[in-house]
């Protein structure tokens, strides 16, 4: 639906372009999250993909699957489901990123659903999904069983929920806190509160208190030599990534 010209603010969308702009800036603040990027798709494509027996070598081949993005800031998860033939719900609580990925959709030619709204209220709705990617949100909410617990109201039975969060420990702390927020300068400080990092065991505790049953899991290691990231069976001292299904019924 086109929006009525007359109530346009020209210098409102030059705004929300300029903010898009800089959400998808490889070289810009956003700069950690595109370096990370390749390494949390290329776990998601792969979790998606057994799960549901698809072949990402072929085309368009998450085509039937519902998938939302909750927390989805500019799209940087979004568009590259919904090039891969998802039908893709993108949901904020921050109102300010939805224009910002709307706009970088349409100017890349994707179709996809971005919203300003809650685990919470879309779980009240009744809406139902084949997978929920829920990527570093669940350290930032204010009861994660609760929001948990909505996700796992959101999936379909037999649907994939993939979680990433940040342990807690010594080394989290120096890392994300001291050396992401204070030395490298790459998030504004406050940005996280390390008290409220999970570890795995304890998130693996509230997945299964919330419904659901983990079925793996899988650090993000940042090599500062290499200056990029890999996936790790062994290492999740830091940043670290999940899967659950949902086994029974969304209804509870």
């Amino acid at each position: 639906m086109q929006a009525d010209q007359s109530t346009i603010d020209p210098a409102e969308i030059a705004k929300f372009e300029a903010m898009a702009a800089e959400w998808w800036d490889l070289n810009g603040k956003f700069k950690p999250l595109h370096m990370l990027n390749p390494c949390r798709l290329d776990y998601i494509t792969s979790q998606i993909a057994g799960e549901f027996d698809r072949d990402l070598t072929a085309e368009a081949p998450f085509k039937g699957l519902r998938i939302l993005d909750i927390g989805c800031g500019g799209g940087l998860l979004s568009e590259p489901m919904a090039r891969l033939g998802a039908e893709v719900v993108g949901a904020d609580a921050a109102a300010g990123n939805i224009p910002v990925a709307q706009i970088h959709a349409q100017q890349s030619g994707l179709e996809i659903e971005y919203r300003h709204t809650t685990a919470e209220a879309m779980a009240e709705a009744g809406e139902k999904f084949d997978v929920v990617l829920n990527m570093e949100v669940v350290e930032h909410v204010a009861s994660p069983i609760d929001y948990l617990i909505a996700c796992r109201r959101l999936l379909k039975p037999g649907g994939l929920h993939i979680c990433s969060t940040l342990n807690r420990n010594p080394k989290s702390f120096m890392m994300a806190i001291v050396g992401a927020e204070h030395v490298m300068r790459w998030l504004p400080k406050g940005t996280h509160d390390w008290n409220k990092f999970i570890t795995p065991d304890e998130l693996f505790d509230l997945l299964n208190r919330a419904g659901l049953e983990p079925v793996d899991r899988k650090g993000f290691v940042f090599n500062p030599v290499a200056w990029s990231w890999r996936l790790s069976d062994r290492d999740l001292s830091v940043n670290y990534v999940t899967a659950s299904l949902n086994p029974g019924s969304t209804d509870a």
